[in-house]
């Protein structure tokens, strides 16, 4: 049980993932020839927020890349603008896995999933309907995403208990997240980021992305049951054992499920409180960190033991370090290259003579297109917001349409692209390689893709 609960990523898994990254850093580097250099101005706002200046617009500049930048930028992204950011999810991932592995260890993770299969076993599919709305919740009325990863293993290992496997697991968890945080009923980090620098009221319009909400999660439960349903039939609980009460690990199970929750209280609560935004990824790592300690010494082991284990949970979980590097390398090459402001050039004069409902759809495509190479939500809204803002409203389509648009085209690819540095972690931790990823939630995201330009098209026929 102990193997089968660690975090270990395998070789396999690792090596494909390194593969596909590099593949793409290498066509990444290569458009830095084929594309010419340019940039648009820059200027801060009132809140000390960098935008895109409208009024002086692009200029053509002076591109390209060393090769030898090109080739340490896993390193020298590090010390690129924004690296806080990146910096944070590599610590962040180093707490998930010395925690899970003195979880794993100590038995409690072992006897949390048998207490978990012997509670729900008889009731699984309502189990997977309040899980995937539960993420998807936290994904779109707080911006949940980084923060739903320390989960994902956890909610794995329970699918696979029930009779499921690891890939209904992280579609019921980072999927749900992923497409919560897209129908962002009042994401604070696109919705509430975008409308603001658009000079609409925070989380106006709400209506039609509770309308998105609905539909997103009626889709996304129905595609994960069929899924689920046409599984060979496996015994539940046959993966995780009998349950055999223990007072002692439900003492440590007990802290765990009371601190860890305090953690999701208090992000949570970020919808309310502004101040708590920008620490929600810090709030989830230290409760989560405070939960591990404390439930693995009431269960029994002794600090030495838990020292000893979270440090060989820290090395097993390094090997990802270097892929979330790469990835992020990508934005690196094409901002350091002057080519990323040249191709968002080109994508806005391409809207030129357009139909609106052709506009919205594109809007949607080069929200889709930039996600790949910038994953962040917030990062995009101070890129995009005013460039294409106003270029809608040439067009006569309003603002909050073309922000709906820009939230469909920022969440749902984040749980498909191999440059989302939380998908390749939560894949490496369920050990599901990227190839099987990408042809199972494949097929989702084509629907998905169908149902959400449906949505746009009626908000736009309904004057939204």
């Amino acid at each position: 049980m102990e193997k089968k609960n660690s975090l270990n990523i395998s070789a396999k898994s690792f090596i494909a993932a390194i593969v596909i990254i590099f593949l793409l850093m290498a066509l990444t580097y290569a458009l830095t020839f084929l594309v010419p250099g340019g940039e648009y101005a820059r200027t801060v706002d009132e809140a000390g927020h960098t935008i895109i200046d409208t009024q002086t617009g692009f200029k053509t500049v002076e591109g390209g890349l060393p090769f030898w930048k090109w080739l340490l930028s896993p390193l020298l992204v590090l010390g690129s603008e924004g690296s806080g950011a990146l910096i944070a999810v590599i610590a962040f991932l180093l707490v998930i896995g010395g925690v899970f592995n003195a979880l794993n260890e100590c038995g409690l993770m072992g006897y949390m999933l048998q207490k978990l299969v012997h509670r729900f076993g008889g009731v699984r599919y309502r189990l997977m309907a309040v899980l995937i709305l539960f993420f998807m919740a936290m994904g779109s009325l707080v911006g949940s995403f980084e923060e739903v990863v320390p989960l994902v293993p956890i909610v794995t290992a329970l699918a696979v208990g029930l009779g499921w496997d690891v890939l209904t697991g992280v579609a019921m968890s980072l999927l749900a997240a992923g497409c919560g945080f897209a129908a962002g009923v009042a994401n604070p980090f696109t919705i509430g980021v975008a409308q603001t620098l658009a000079g609409l009221p925070m989380f106006s319009g709400i209506w039609m992305r509770l309308v998105s909400f609905v539909c997103i999660y009626a889709l996304l439960f129905s595609f994960v049951c069929f899924h689920a349903r046409r599984l060979p039939h496996q015994a539940v609980g046959g993966a995780v054992g009998e349950h055999v009460p223990d007072k002692r690990m439900d003492r440590g199970l007990l802290l765990f499920v009371c601190i860890l929750g305090a953690g999701i209280a208090l992000v949570l609560s970020s919808g309310f409180i502004p101040a708590l935004r920008d620490y929600t990824m810090i709030i989830v790592a230290v409760m989560f960190l405070v939960a591990g300690v404390a439930a693995t010494l009431a269960a029994g082991m002794g600090g030495k033991g838990l020292g000893k284990s979270f440090l060989s949970g820290l090395i097993a979980i390094a090997p990802s370090v270097l892929m979330i590097l790469m990835a992020a390398s990508i934005r690196y090459t094409l901002v350091e290259g002057k080519i990323l402001d040249s191709l968002l050039h080109m994508a806005v004069t391409a809207a030129g003579g357009m139909s609106r409902a052709a506009l919205v759809l594109f809007v949607y495509g080069i929200c889709l297109v930039l996600n790949f190479f910038i994953p962040s939500g917030s990062a995009k809204a101070f890129l995009l917001i005013p460039l294409i803002v106003p270029l809608a409203g040439m067009f006569r389509v309003s603002s909050q349409l073309c922000i709906l648009a820009f939230a469909f085209g920022d969440g749902f690819s984040n749980v498909f692209y191999p440059t989302n540095p939380c998908l390749l972690i939560s894949l490496g931790l369920v050990d599901s390689g990227y190839g099987q990823w990408a042809r199972y939630s494949g097929k989702f995201q084509i629907m998905n893709l169908l149902l959400t330009a449906g949505l746009l098209l009626f908000a736009l026929a309904v004057g939204y």
